[in-house]
């Protein structure tokens, strides 16, 4: 359909063709590089007008056959089976013609239909891949984002480059119809995102697709993870299967430690008087309870990322803190360099060579001093191993029992105690501190951001919750004030800083707590919301356990002191430093927007005693399926 400004969208690209505008469809042409070996020259080609039947189908006017089944076992079919066989859950896409085969698969075929994948509607590409983004991050495992031709990859290609930065699994499947809009398409498309993700491939038979889906999602898994894209021509999607045979899917074999260095490791921290482990993200929760374990076998302190991102070490553990002395004499680094051992993950090739243009991403590359940027994988130490801590753990864990005597064991335990003891005495010192400091303007209107993050915590304490919302911009008050003791309990920031990530990454987040009893917040910034706020409608549509919390503060805050600073060292004052960083006049009305796309909400809220009923009714609501948001007006930060 036409839009008011007389452009076309990208469905109704050939509509107009449809009202005899031939000429006008004919007149779409691409350059068509010439063969090899004739100079690199290349001409203007005509491309064929569409077909009559391919201008009924773009405007809707064919009607499918009521009686015979044209295709009885179509390629997606087995596309689909592929998927459902490594127990993907969602895929999540908005609807676009280079993947209608492909969707009518994921939403008909098996019993029961339209699960495992269950397909989840998104309102933007960018949000399909940050939903599951924030989904890779709370569980470990990739969700699907399916993207349409050329625009879907490059309004998706934002939200890929933070999966990328956050080293996050992600699946997307692109279509490709070569035969019908050429602005849709191309040659390789998988090209304008190859040097922010890991691996891609563009199959030419239906036999190749099935093993490249398996081949993206092995490649997402593994260290050092990232997105994976695998383009699927639509004639593949379509094309009678016949008798293929579906392969069987084998996981990726992710290397760990040897046992020889297993040994050396073991040895070390049971031959010392005050070992350390600290632990930052590890690939899956798995890896968090095998730190755990390793941690209490030896009577080791540790150190977590558990207030930076997830599946870390719990940070109420009683051996997680400084512990009885700092005086450490053996540290094992998990994903982090350490002063004796580090087990830090593989290299960065796999991430670095594919950047063919050589453009030089920051962040990316390990800094000159060579610790990389993230100091997790791809950092180097004096004594640095290239091995996945997580896959590293078991064997370690096996060889510190084999060597554990019954003297060792009764020192363990003594060492457990006296850490216990400490790291509840500086626990309680570190939060008594934190409440006093918080004070400060509990009772201000605007609502102190402390105060959000205070009066939340008694309502969820008790809950299984997640905090899927990167909490920087909005004071980070839950490092001192909340416990992150589950995997997922901080899914941490948006990998390279983008903005618009907030509420799909929590749309993603709540998509993997829908079937596990799990609640999750987003304290949600003004700001970001408005890049794409029609995530909420897919959270209501999709009955997502999800309450949205807005840090209200009506400014791009962290630009508009920016602004104002440059305002004031070139001398002109900072009267104006609010233009082009404040979102005034209007004010927006986020309860509104919200209700809007059905969401139920209120506010906007500006005196603090009307917060806790808020949060209540919220949190009711969003335990019954029903996401809920609350407006707050906030200090800046």
């Amino acid at each position: 359909m036409a839009k008011k400004d007389g452009s076309l969208n990208r469905r109704g690209f050939l509509k107009g063709a449809a009202a005899g505008a031939a000429a006008s469809a004919a007149s779409l042409v691409t350059d068509t590089p010439q063969a090899a070996g004739q100079g690199g020259a290349s001409t203007a080609a005509a491309v064929p007008a569409p077909t009559q039947e391919q201008v009924a189908r773009d405007a809707a006017a064919v009607r499918p056959p009521v009686s015979v089944r044209a295709v009885q076992r179509p390629g997606s079919d087995l596309m689909v089976q592929v998927l459902k066989d490594m127990e993907l859950e969602y895929v999540a896409g908005n609807p676009g013609s280079s993947f209608e085969g492909l969707q009518e698969s994921f939403i008909n075929y098996g019993n029961p239909p339209n699960k495992m994948p269950e397909f989840i509607t998104a309102l933007h590409e960018e949000s399909a891949v940050t939903m599951a983004h924030g989904y890779g991050k709370a569980e470990g495992k990739p969700m699907i984002a399916l993207l349409h031709g050329t625009i879907g990859v490059q309004h998706a290609a934002m939200s890929i480059y933070q999966a990328y930065y956050d080293r996050t699994p992600v699946l997307m499947i692109a279509g490709r119809d070569e035969g019908f809009i050429q602005a849709h398409t191309a040659h390789d498309m998988a090209a304008m995102v190859r040097s922010f993700t890991k691996w891609d491939a563009q199959p030419k038979t239906l036999e190749q697709s099935l093993a490249a889906l398996q081949r993206a999602y092995n490649e997402a898994i593994t260290p050092p993870m990232g997105p994976t894209l695998v383009v699927l021509d639509t004639e593949l999607q379509k094309e009678e299967a016949r008798e293929l045979k579906i392969p069987a899917y084998r996981p990726p074999q992710i290397a760990g430690i040897d046992l020889t260095k297993a040994r050396e490791i073991a040895k070390g921290l049971l031959d010392a008087q005050n070992p350390r482990i600290e632990v930052r993200r590890l690939r899956t929760a798995q890896g968090a309870r095998l730190s755990v374990e390793l941690a209490e076998l030896v009577g080791a302190s540790a150190g977590t990322g558990a207030t930076t991102g997830p599946m870390s070490f719990p940070q109420r553990h009683p051996l997680c803190g400084p512990g009885s002395s700092t005086a450490y004499d053996y540290t094992l680094g998990l994903e982090i360099p350490a002063a004796q051992a580090s087990i830090i993950g593989p290299g960065l090739a796999t991430l670095l060579e594919r950047d063919s243009a050589n453009i030089g991403f920051g962040g990316i590359a390990p800094a000159a001093g060579g610790r990389g940027a993230r100091g997790g994988a791809g950092a180097t130490s004096a004594t640095a191993i290239q091995a996945d801590a997580e896959a590293s753990l078991p064997l370690l864990i096996e060889e510190v029992k084999r060597q554990l005597t019954p003297d060792k064991r009764r020192i363990v335990e003594e060492r457990k105690a006296k850490h216990a003891e400490a790291n509840q005495k500086a626990r309680i010192e570190a939060l008594t501190q934190a409440v006093q400091t918080k004070r400060n303007g509990w009772d201000s209107s605007p609502v102190a951001t402390a105060r959000i993050y205070a009066e939340l915590w008694p309502w969820i304490k008790n809950e299984d919750w997640c905090l899927a919302s990167p909490s920087g911009f909005s004071g980070a008050h839950n490092v001192q004030l909340w416990d992150h003791n589950k995997p997922y309990s901080y899914l941490g920031g948006q990998g390279a800083g983008g903005m618009g990530y907030g509420a799909p990454a929590s749309v993603g987040a709540a998509l993997a707590a829908k079937s596990r009893n799990r609640i999750v917040i987003n304290i949600q910034c003004d700001g970001d919301l408005n890049y794409a706020p029609g995530v909420l409608w897919t959270a209501v549509h999709h009955k997502l356990p999800l309450l949205t919390i807005m840090h209200n503060n009506r400014a791009w805050h962290q630009e508009l002191m920016f602004v104002e600073y440059m305002c004031g060292v070139r001398g002109r004052g900072t009267d104006r430093g609010h233009i082009g960083t404040s979102l005034r006049d209007p004010f927006i009305d986020y309860a509104k927007m919200a209700a809007g796309y059905g969401m139920t909400s209120e506010g906007p809220i500006s005196d603090p005693a009307k917060l806790a009923g808020a949060f209540k009714r919220g949190l009711d609501s969003a335990k019954r399926g029903e996401p809920y948001l609350i407006d707050v007006i906030t200090q800046p930060r």
